[in-house]
C-alpha cells in the first residue's frame, strides 16, 4: 500500500478543511461512492494502482501532517483552460493523525506506509490544540 501527502493552501484547521470540501468545486459525483470530496492536481500517479489499493492522501495543514483520507478514485480531468488533469477523489472521514512537522513543497508525494504518522487515539488532547501550538509542541518533541 502506498499513500499521498498533499499540502493544504489557504485553511488554517481541520474544520475549515471539512467546509471547504463540502463546496460544489471541490465535490464529485462517482457512480460507485455518491459525492467525494477531490482534489484538484496536475500530475497523474504513475503507482496509482497501489494508492488505490488502500492508500490515503495525508494532508499538511499549517506546516504539520495533521490528518488523511482515503483515496477511493483517481481520474484524469480536463481543466477550464483545456489542459489535462488529475482528480483524487475522497473518502469524507477525516482521520487525524499524530502531528509531524513538515517543510513546504510543491504538488504531492509518494509516502511509504512505514513512513506515515499514525493515527490519533480516540479522545486525545493534542488533536483539539490550536494548530500553531500543535506545531510548537511536535518541534520540541512532545
Amino acid at each position: 500500500m502506498l499513500n499521498l501527502i498533499k499540502l493544504v493552501v489557504g485553511v488554517s484547521s481541520l474544520e475549515e478543511l471539512a467546509e471547504r470540501q463540502k463546496s460544489a468545486q471541490n465535490c464529485r459525483m462517482h457512480p460507485e461512492y455518491g459525492a467525494l470530496p477531490v482534489v484538484h492536481t496536475r500530475s497523474f500517479p504513475k503507482r496509482s494502482d497501489e494508492i488505490l489499493a488502500g492508500g490515503s492522501l495525508y494532508r499538511v495543514i499549517s506546516g504539520l501532517i495533521l490528518c488523511r483520507q482515503r483515496v477511493l478514485d483517481i481520474q484524469t480531468d480536463t481543466r477550464p483552460d483545456g489542459t489535462q488533469g488529475t482528480l483524487i477523489l475522497l473518502e469524507p472521514k477525516i482521520i487525524r493523525v499524530e502531528p509531524r512537522a513538515l517543510r513546504p513543497f510543491q504538488g504531492w508525494r509518494y509516502l511509504e506506509a512505514k513512513d506515515a504518522p499514525p493515527d490519533l487515539e480516540s479522545g486525545s488532547t493534542h488533536a483539539a490544540l490550536p494548530p500553531a501550538l500543535q506545531k510548537e509542541l511536535t518541534l520540541l518533541g512532545l
